[in-house]
């Protein structure tokens, strides 16, 4: 299973009023937009909960402010710091991310490829769980 996850750069226009940052979704996900959501105010020392999605998709857009991803795609955890406006990430299925050290003023964006579901049976919520997976995919991929 190739693991989806790209580092983007959102575009910055000056124009002489303003800044713009337009995302041309097509150039930036493969999926139909069922829902966004957004990340702000963080409490303390704040960090979204870590997991992986079996079936979603999701684009973040670190509007305002900056965070710490904190991603595996298939190898080791790995930490990338984003910086609003311009930071964005593309996290496919079965890529292990959370986001941690939120700045106070951070607004991180979430463009999502389902609707919201209550129940979790989309999530991957233990490592030790999503590690296990990942090593028998790649055993059945060089059977």
């Amino acid at each position: 299973m190739k693991l989806k996850f790209k580092e983007l750069q959102v575009p910055r226009i000056d124009s002489p009023n303003f800044f713009m940052s337009p995302i041309e979704l097509k150039d930036f996900i493969d999926f139909e937009v069922k829902r966004i959501y957004f990340i702000t105010q963080p409490k303390g020392e704040m960090q979204s909960g870590a997991h992986c999605h079996k079936i979603e998709k999701e684009l973040f857009v670190m509007i305002q402010g900056t965070c710490t991803a904190v991603i595996d795609n298939g190898g080791r955890e790995r930490e990338i710091s984003m910086k609003g406006p311009t930071s964005a990430m593309y996290v496919g299925e079965y890529v292990w991310h959370h986001f941690k050290n939120f700045s106070e003023d951070a607004i991180l964006l979430a463009i999502s490829s389902t609707n919201y579901n209550p129940n979790r049976e989309d999530y991957i919520e233990n490592y030790e769980e999503y590690k296990e997976k990942m090593n028998n995919y790649e055993k059945m991929e060089k059977d």
